[in-house]
């Protein structure tokens, strides 16, 4: 076979690992919130690449600074640094709380970073016994054995026994929970996402974030949080702490942090960073210039007031739109999370089948997402325009109708 066969579905199940079942479509092309399939076919974005394109498709601003920096500098490992990295790096430390960056490619290579530094400070400040790590169930923090591990769905975790151990799961959004596992002694972190994606799209409650932060001061561990699919802007802000007000010791960033181009940040603060000293740590593509100077286009772009502000009023639209729908065909009880992050609850007639509205959505030109088999997940560009989402929402209408009949 030769590069210029065609391409077709089919192809996928001879020549690629059969983790994922993607789609029949194949997207081929993409421009702002619209994308076009093999037979130029057009479909709203609603699901951004599960929360990934945060400026859409093609967005000029980020192809101009990819084109920029691919005729200078592509790629010279950690041996020495590089200009993009820096200047990235600078920027999230003036906008965040975090005045140390490490980068990665990808969100569980951001946690796996964050995991480890948490074992590594509280070993070197307080000794071996404290290395314990408590995180929640339904949470999701990526696919290494570690950050799976972590994470609280045993389903990902089944067949790659045994885990890391030292981890403990508690109930999200309940501080007695957590309460009860924590130990001076023995717990290095509490680990949490803000609001848990792959979990329903669940966002936490301000006091339980609040006691968190309470709990680890008191008992000398780290809190960690997970933003790699809240942070970037999804929120209305830039990252999904400034909303609650809570400053966590270590924060992960990724998906939309690169726009569609595969980078990840770990922050922290200098007094923790200080425990990944030279040679503890590394990744050979992180901090890759290409990668940093799109990131750094997609960070001084969205962290303008205007457009986190944009991010709320689209959010209301969209909430409204698909709530008005959902009371109409009585397949929402109701729609949770922040921002351009939201999860639409199925109502008891229809849980379990929230891929039968994937399915019956991208048939009518409409990509949305799913979290769980009961929520409606939808992630869109943070800059879709109105009349994207009036369009989409038009589709997701028709597409319930008929499975609704």
């Amino acid at each position: 076979m030769n590069s210029r066969e065609p391409v077709t579905r089919e192809l996928f199940n001879d020549v690629m690992v059969p983790n994922y079942a993607p789609g029949a479509m194949i997207p081929v092309r993409g421009e702002g919130s619209r994308v076009w399939d093999q037979d130029d076919r057009e479909y709203v974005d609603f699901a951004g690449g599960i929360a990934v394109n945060s400026l859409g498709h093609a967005h000029p601003g980020l192809i101009g600074a990819l084109q920029e920096q691919a005729e200078k500098l592509w790629h010279v490992s950690n041996v020495l640094t590089n200009e993009p990295a820096l200047r990235l790096a600078r920027t999230l430390c003036e906008l965040t709380f975090a005045e140390r960056v490490f980068f990665a490619n990808s969100g569980g290579e951001a946690n796996e970073a964050a995991f480890k530094l948490a074992r590594r400070y509280s070993w070197q400040h307080h000794g071996p016994e404290k290395h314990e790590i408590i995180s929640f169930t339904n949470s999701f923090h990526g696919r290494t054995l570690f950050t799976v591990s972590v994470g609280g769905q045993a389903k990902y975790l089944e067949g790659f026994e045994p885990a890391p151990g030292g981890i403990h799961h508690a109930t999200y959004n309940d501080l007695n929970s957590v309460k009860e596992l924590i130990s001076t002694e023995k717990t290095c972190a509490v680990v949490v996402e803000p609001i848990q994606g792959e979990g329903g799209v669940m966002p936490a409650e301000p006091e339980f974030l609040e006691g968190l932060r309470k709990l680890c001061d008191e008992h000398d561990a780290l809190l960690v949080f997970d933003e790699v699919q809240s942070g970037a802007g999804r929120t209305g802000h830039l990252y999904a702490y400034q909303h609650y007000g809570v400053t966590p010791d270590i924060l992960t960033s990724a998906k939309g942090l690169g726009g569609g181009f595969p980078v990840a940040a770990m922050l922290t603060t200098a007094k923790v960073a200080d425990s990944l000293g030279v040679g503890t740590h590394g990744s050979t593509y992180g901090g890759n210039p290409l990668a940093c100077a799109v990131a750094q286009k997609v960070i001084d772009t969205i962290s303008q007031p205007e457009i986190l502000k944009g991010v709320k009023a689209r959010s209301e639209k969209l909430r409204k739109g698909m709530m008005a729908i959902g009371e109409k065909y009585d397949i929402f009880s109701h729609i949770r999370g922040e921002g351009l992050l939201l999860g639409c609850v199925l109502t008891d007639p229809w849980k379990g089948k929230a891929k039968d509205f994937l399915a019956a959505a991208q048939a009518e030109g409409l990509m949305i997402l799913v979290a769980g088999a009961d929520v409606i997940r939808l992630a869109p560009s943070l800059i879709i325009p109105d009349q994207d989402i009036e369009e989409g929402l038009e589709r997701f209408e028709k597409a319930v109708a008929k499975l609704t009949k």
